[in-house]
């Protein structure tokens, strides 16, 4: 997914809400061997942007005054109640070393499980993203959890989940419970 965003050299709060005023919303991208940089960017595109689960779990292609890089969304902060994006925070992304991130779970396949399908169970999923590790090339938008072996009192934990090759989830207990099937009442 492409960003495009300018790089500015006002700053302070008072800068910040002249261009919230005018349209755009402040950001940072720092990381890598660069120093840190201040940039804006459109809030309606960059609002609609992070609305989709993608941008928060995939390497953006940021461009800076026509500079292309790959960056990863690390920080959002939202207005309490207006539907406004006050300031983004991106970390450049070097292909050859690992990133941490959290990724979404899909669930998939839920209504043809034996819990579902003939035990009239519901699907309580403890999870809905993971943290991974893996290089840059290998992440994904998101990590399917096929239910459709569900049985009834079943639970499926993290070390049963199938990950991709490069990618391994860091620091959780494989024995974390991420979805079960009990009994509906």
């Amino acid at each position: 997914m492409k960003v495009i965003a300018s790089s500015r050299t006002e700053q302070g709060s008072g800068a910040s809400r002249r261009l919230r005023i005018a349209g755009s919303t402040p950001g940072i991208v720092y990381g890598g061997v660069k120093g840190p940089v201040n940039i804006k960017l459109d809030h309606n595109s960059l609002y609609h942007a992070v609305n989709r689960e993608s941008f928060h779990s995939s390497i953006l292609d940021l461009e800076i005054d026509g500079v292309s890089e790959p960056v990863l969304l690390r920080d959002i902060q939202k207005h309490a109640f207006k539907q406004l994006v006050m300031h983004v925070d991106f970390q450049r992304v070097d292909p050859s070393q690992k990133i941490i991130i959290r990724v979404p779970l899909h669930f998939i396949n839920a209504d043809v499980s034996p819990a579902v399908k003939q035990g009239g169970a519901s699907l309580n999923h403890a999870v809905n993203d993971i943290e991974i590790t893996c290089l840059p090339k290998d992440l994904p938008e998101f990590l399917d959890v096929d239910l459709s072996a569900m049985t009834m009192g079943q639970t499926l934990h993290l070390g049963e989940l199938k990950l991709p090759e490069g990618v391994a989830v860091t620091g959780t207990d494989p024995k974390q419970a991420i979805t079960s099937a009990a009994k509906a009442k």
